[in-house]
C-alpha cells in the first residue's frame, strides 16, 4: 500500500483568497485593523508582564489615504515584527502568531485572530502589498520591508524605521478604487472598528469652541481647531461593569448604536465568564403592536470588540432577534473569514443563557414595580407572547410576568385570570372560558351583551400574534378555552346546562326561518333560538374554529379567497320585534322588508359603524321597526 502527501499549489492560493475566502470585499479592512489591533494587544500584554520595559507610548491605529499615489495605509505601535517573523508570518500562509500568543499567554491575552489568513484579504483589492515593521526587540532604526504582487514570489529586505510597528501600504487596483474615497473607509470603520479596544485615527477634523471675550460686555468668540478625527469608542459600555453605569449611560449608549430611536423601555447588561465568555447589552425597544422586519437583526455580534455580523439567530432563538444591542464572545466559533457562526456546542449554551437572562429580567421588573410594569405591556406584550409561543423553556419562565388586560384596563397574570373567571365561566365540560375581542369599539355590542350576563372580557388586539398565542395558552394551561366575543351569541360564549323556553310555536319558529334563509341567501345559515328577551333580534357570528382556521391560513401566506366568508345568522325566538311585529305584519312583502331590515342591522353592528355610537344606532333603528 503506497503513501504520499497531498500537494497544495501555492500559485492557487491567491485566487482562492481572492474569489472564495471572504463573502464581502470590504472584509479586507476589518481583517488588518484586526491585525494592527492583536499587535497593540500584544505588547500591552507584555508591559504588564514586566517582558516589555519600554515606554508604551500612545497606543493609537491610524488609516490615511494617498489618492495620487493610490494607496490606503494602515498603522499601528504594535508588537512589530522582526525579519525572522516576517518569513514565518507572511510567507506562511495560515501561520498565525496569534494561535501561539494565546497559547502563551491564555489567561491575558485579548487577540482577536485565530486563522493566520486576514493579512492575505488585501490582496482582495490590493494589486501589491508592502509592509514596513520594526520589532520592539529591534535596536536603532533597524526594521524589515517585505512586499508581494499577489503571487508566491515576495521581495524582503532591511529597512529603515524610528517607531516600533507596522505599517501595511495597500497598492489599490484599478477595480477596487472605491477604496480611496473618505466617505467609503469611514464608512468601513464605523461599521466594523467602531468599538476596537484602542483609538483609530483616520484623518483629521474640525472643532469649534467658545473663546471669552477679552472685554467684559463683548460677545464670546468662537475659534476652529483641528483635532485627530477618532472614529471609534475604545472603552464600549458592555465592557464596564454594571457598578459603575447609570441610567443615562445606557440610554446614551443605545443613542449610540440606534441614533434616531426612541428610548428603550430598559435593558439587560450580560456578563459572564463562565462556561463561556461574554458580554453585552440588550434593550428593550418599543415595539408597538405590529412584527415589521425592520424591527428584527438590531443586535450586533463582535468578537473581542470586532464587528462580525448582524445576523444573529444563530445565538439568540428567533424572538430574541426583536431586542437591539451588542453582544461580544471570543468562544462563538466563527468560520474562517469571520462572517458568521458554526455550529458548536457553545452556542447552544449562549444561547440558554441569553434566554433565561431575558425572561428572569422580566420577571424581576414585574416584582420590583407592577404599576410600571402594565405602563410597558403594550410595548412588552408582542415580545413576551413571540417568545412564549416559539420557545417552551421561555415560556416556563415568563409565564409569571405574562400579562391579560379585560375591558376595563386592568391586568392580570395568567393564574390571576384564571382564578378570577373560574366561578363564573366555567362551562358544562369543567372548560374554563376565556372570552376575548380583538377590537373593543368594533364589538361593543357583543361585550355589552357578555358583560350583560356577567362575564369579564379580555383585549387580545395585537394582531396576527394573538391567534397563536391563544392556541399556545390552550395548549400549555390545562382547562383552558378562548373564545371571542362576536363568535356565538352571549348565551353559548360559556355553554351551560340552562333551557330557555321558546315563546314562539313550533309553525312560527319555522316560519321565521324560512324568512330569513330567503334573505341570507348562501352567504351563512340561519337557526331561529330562544334567547333572553331582551337580547338582539339578529345577531350574526363566526364559529371560533372556522375563523382561527382562517388566520392560520393567512398567516402561512396561504389564499384564503377559496374559502366562503360563511356565518351563522341567530334571530332570537323570544325578543318580542319578532313575535309582535314580523309575525303580527299581515303584508308579507312587509313582513320581509322588516326582516331584512333587522338583518341589514346585525351587519352593520359588524362592519360599519363602532363603539358606543354603533350600540346607540342599532337601539334607535330597532325602535323604528
Amino acid at each position: 500500500m503506497a503513501k504520499g502527501k497531498i500537494s497544495v499549489s501555492t500559485e492557487n492560493i491567491f485566487p482562492i483568497i481572492k474569489q472564495f475566502l471572504y463573502s464581502d470585499q470590504e472584509i479586507f479592512l476589518r481583517e488588518l485593523i484586526a491585525n494592527a489591533t492583536d499587535a497593540t494587544s500584544k505588547l500591552k500584554t507584555m508591559h504588564s508582564k514586566g517582558e516589555f520595559k519600554g515606554e508604551l507610548g500612545e497606543l493609537k491605529l491610524e488609516v490615511k489615504i494617498d489618492k495620487e499615489a493610490k494607496t490606503l495605509t494602515i498603522s499601528d505601535h504594535g508588537i512589530g515584527m522582526t525579519q525572522e517573523e516576517v518569513k514565518r508570518y507572511l510567507n506562511q500562509v495560515a501561520l498565525s502568531s496569534a494561535q501561539e500568543f494565546v497559547e502563551k499567554y491564555q489567561d491575558d491575552a485579548s487577540v482577536i485572530g485565530h486563522f493566520g489568513l486576514g493579512f492575505y484579504s488585501a490582496f482582495m483589492v490590493a494589486d501589491k502589498v508592502e509592509v514596513i515593521t520594526k520589532s520592539y526587540q529591534a535596536e536603532g532604526d533597524e526594521a524589515t520591508y517585505w512586499a508581494c504582487e499577489g503571487d508566491p514570489s515576495y521581495q524582503i529586505k532591511k529597512a529603515k524605521r524610528e517607531e516600533r510597528g507596522t505599517d501595511v501600504i495597500l497598492h489599490i487596483s484599478a477595480d477596487s478604487e472605491q477604496f480611496l474615497e473618505d466617505s467609503e473607509i469611514e464608512g468601513l470603520l464605523n461599521k466594523y472598528c467602531k468599538f476596537l479596544p484602542f483609538p483609530i485615527q483616520f484623518g483629521m477634523k474640525t472643532e469649534t469652541f467658545e473663546v471669552e471675550a477679552e472685554n467684559e460686555g463683548d460677545e464670546p468668540e468662537s475659534k476652529e481647531i483641528e483635532v485627530p478625527n477618532i472614529i471609534n469608542n475604545p472603552d464600549p459600555l458592555w465592557k464596564k461593569q454594571p457598578s459603575e453605569l447609570t441610567d443615562e449611560d445606557y440610554v446614551a449608549f443605545y443613542k449610540e448604536l440606534h441614533p434616531f430611536s426612541p428610548d428603550p423601555m430598559f435593558w439587560i447588561h450580560l456578563n459572564i465568564d463562565y462556561p463561556f465568555n461574554l458580554t453585552g447589552v440588550l434593550y428593550f425597544p418599543k415595539l408597538g403592536n405590529a412584527l415589521t422586519d425592520n424591527q428584527r437583526n438590531k443586535i450586533s455580534l463582535y468578537s473581542n470588540q470586532v464587528y462580525v455580523t448582524d445576523d444573529v439567530k444563530e445565538i439568540v432563538p428567533e424572538f430574541l432577534t426583536l431586542l437591539h444591542g451588542v453582544i461580544d464572545s471570543p468562544d462563538i466559533p466563527l468560520n474562517v473569514s469571520r462572517s458568521y457562526l458554526q455550529a458548536d456546542g457553545n452556542v447552544k449554551k449562549i444561547t440558554g443563557y441569553i434566554t433565561k437572562k431575558v425572561a428572569d429580567k422580566l420577571n424581576e421588573l414585574f416584582k420590583e414595580d407592577r404599576k410600571v410594569y402594565e405602563e410597558k405591556w403594550s410595548d412588552l406584550g408582542l415580545f413576551v407572547k413571540y417568545g412564549m409561543i416559539t420557545e417552551d423553556k421561555f415560556y416556563d419562565r415568563a409565564k409569571k410576568s405574562a400579562l391579560l388586560k379585560n375591558t376595563d384596563g386592568k391586568f392580570f397574570t395568567l393564574a390571576e385570570y384564571q382564578e378570577r373567571i373560574a366561578a363564573n365561566q366555567t362551562d358544562k365540560h369543567d372548560k374554563v372560558i376565556a372570552i376575548y375581542t380583538n377590537n373593543a369599539d368594533v364589538q361593543h355590542s357583543p361585550i355589552q351583551g357578555a358583560k350583560d350576563r356577567g362575564y369579564d372580557v379580555l383585549v387580545l388586539d395585537q394582531g396576527m400574534i394573538d391567534s397563536p398565542f391563544i392556541q399556545t395558552l390552550e395548549r400549555k394551561e390545562e382547562g383552558w378555552t378562548f373564545v371571542r366575543v362576536d363568535s356565538a351569541t352571549p348565551d353559548q360564549l360559556v355553554q351551560k346546562d340552562e333551557e330557555i323556553e321558546n315563546l314562539l310555536g313550533e309553525e312560527e319558529t319555522e316560519k321565521v326561518k324560512e324568512l330569513y334563509t330567503e334573505i341570507v341567501g348562501s352567504n351563512g345559515t340561519v337557526e331561529v333560538k330562544p334567547l333572553g328577551t331582551t337580547d338582539q333580534v339578529v345577531q350574526i357570528v363566526k364559529p371560533e374554529f372556522m375563523r382561527r382556521m382562517m388566520e392560520m391560513q393567512a398567516m402561512q401566506g396561504m389564499d384564503t379567497s377559496m374559502f366562503p366568508d360563511t356565518y351563522q345568522v341567530i334571530v332570537n325566538a323570544n325578543n318580542p320585534l319578532v313575535k309582535e311585529r314580523l309575525l303580527a305584519e299581515a303584508d308579507e312583502e312587509a313582513r320581509k322588508e322588516k326582516a331584512d331590515y333587522l338583518y341589514k342591522l346585525a351587519l352593520v353592528s359588524q362592519q360599519m359603524l363602532s363603539g358606543e355610537e354603533l350600540t346607540k344606532f342599532v337601539q334607535r333603528s330597532l325602535n323604528r321597526v
